[in-house]
């Protein structure tokens, strides 16, 4: 899979989320945070005694998704239920303040005799220690399930994504489903739905489902270990359950998307690594996931692009503590250290390098070699390695080591390291591999690779190239790259010594 750097550019990708209307129908909680401190243990249990220092309260459950939402300047419209209470008013307040900087709505229902949801957790030293919860789940009266079947169904004339937020509190009902579901394929708007429960079957019709592992497992019937394992337990769910795609969530092994045959002729199965470094806190990571995943295919993105989004949003969340929310500022950093981090995995030595040309060759693809100093990257070099790579499928680039730059240029070259030559090289998009060699021509490194494409400047005719004999004799091609005038690192370390 290409990384979404290659597929296009990221920065343009998190904008235009930027007020994609997103309708949330589920469960809204109120979450309340308690800190303190504990220094001793209780005399009348092995417990700790906590001494609390302060409160928190924001919005949780589904109204955490839409605080996803309004963080990334989507524009949520929640529908819900909330008690006729203290905890009720504060959900409301709550989501009135997340909401109106980006002119989202949201519209709650209040069922007599029925609580607000509260869960509360009790933290010390930065872990968790308790939580409690207060709630009552269970079918909601008629009158209320069809309060909110209407005002789900207004909404949606505005929506160009669906999320069901499902905490099993009853809300989500066969009846709200269905309504749901008919009404956003009518339009062709893309539901999304982070599921409860073992049975998957109550949300037939739905675009896509996001469990995690154990929701997977359980509802497939099927172990969710290896790749292989999670990409039958997806397509078991596919089929079994009329569902258009599975985005799984897998904890330390990333996700893998699987599109089923609505989203994808080809059941395209994409797996991506998880980006997190550092794990505090997982609370409300699956409804960041469902968040950006929805918002982003309702802005058009295709579907591993809002995957890709959505596994770094979630990496973010977990590395802070308490039900968090990721900022389109944050993504778009996280994204660009780990493809720094990619691109120092691109510099390789020439085993990991002829291991990596076989698997290309097995899938139809032609290899490309150029190579040089690369000391002061220019216009003139950048060229090149366009030129290069439009000639193949994948461009290695060999580049001499700063001992054989010395001999070749003299001893005050190279101006730079090879480390820093070979990441700043890694780093573009048209290079798929950097291999340095220490000997004055990359001969050895031809004849070992065996390139399709023996790339070089027009500056060099075909019998002064290095190895164009040996590529031609297997019969591969040798291609003389048009040269930008006025570039050369000669001449721009000549100017620069001469201004300084």
């Amino acid at each position: 899979m290409q990384s979404m750097s290659e597929e296009t550019d990221l920065t343009a990708l998190i904008a235009r989320l930027k007020g994609v209307p997103v309708l949330v129908l589920g469960d809204f909680m109120l979450d309340r945070f308690i800190y303190g401190g504990v220094e001793r243990i209780s005399p009348e249990a092995p417990i700790p005694v906590m001494r609390i220092e302060r409160e928190a309260a924001m919005l949780g459950g589904a109204g955490n998704v839409l605080r996803n939402l309004a963080a990334l300047g989507a524009k949520p419209l929640g529908v819900g239920v909330a008690g006729r209470d203290a905890a009720g008013d504060d959900v409301a307040r709550l989501a009135r303040d997340c909401l109106a900087p980006v002119g989202g709505s949201i519209e709650l229902v209040n069922p007599a005799g029925r609580p607000t949801t509260i869960k509360e957790r009790y933290v010390a030293g930065g872990q968790q220690l308790l939580r409690a919860d207060r709630e009552a789940s269970g079918d909601l009266d008629s009158t209320s399930e069809a309060a909110v079947i209407e005002a789900a169904l207004a909404a949606m004339k505005d929506a160009a994504a669906v999320i069901f937020s499902d905490y099993g509190k009853g809300l989500l009902s066969p009846a709200v489903i269905a309504a749901v579901v008919e009404a956003a394929g009518q339009r062709a708007c893309p539901l999304v739905v982070d599921p409860k429960g073992r049975d998957f079957t109550r949300y037939r019709g739905a675009g896509w489902i996001t469990p995690n592992r154990r929701e997977l497992q359980e509802a497939s019937g099927l172990p969710g270990g290896s790749d292989e394992d999670v990409v039958a337990a997806c397509r078991r769910i596919v089929e079994s359950a009329g569902i258009g795609g599975v985005l799984a969530t897998r904890s330390e092994q990333g996700m893998t998307l699987v599109e089923g045959s609505e989203n994808s002729t080809a059941g395209v199965v994409h797996h991506l690594k998880a980006e997190a470094r550092e794990v505090y806190d997982v609370s409300g990571a699956g409804d960041t996931v469902v968040a950006v995943f929805a918002a982003a295919l309702g802005a058009g993105l295709q579907p591993v692009q809002a995957a890709g989004l959505a596994n770094t949003a979630a990496a973010i969340v977990v590395g802070k503590l308490g039900t968090a929310v990721a900022q389109p500022q944050e993504i778009a950093q996280a994204f660009h250290a780990s493809e720094l981090m990619a691109a120092e995995s691109k510099v390789v030595d020439l085993d990991n390098l002829l291991d990596r040309a076989a698997r290309w060759r097995q899938a139809g693809l032609r290899v490309g070699f150029t190579n040089g100093c690369f000391d002061l990257l220019h216009p003139g070099h950048v060229s090149l390695l366009q030129q290069a790579e439009a000639a193949c499928d994948r461009l290695v680039v060999g580049l001499n080591s700063d001992a054989s730059v010395r001999r070749l240029k003299g001893e005050s070259r190279p101006v730079q390291g090879e480390a820093a030559r070979a990441a700043v090289l890694a780093s573009l998009a048209s290079v798929s591999r950097v291999v340095v060699f220490s000997e004055d021509t990359p001969m050895a490194l031809i004849e070992a690779l065996r390139p399709e494409v023996l790339v070089k400047g027009a500056d060099y005719s075909i019998d002064e190239v290095v190895g164009a004999e040996v590529v031609q004799s297997y019969g591969g091609r040798v291609v003389l790259a048009d040269l930008s005038p006025g570039h050369s690192t000669t001449a721009t370390i000549k100017r620069l010594e001469s201004s300084g």
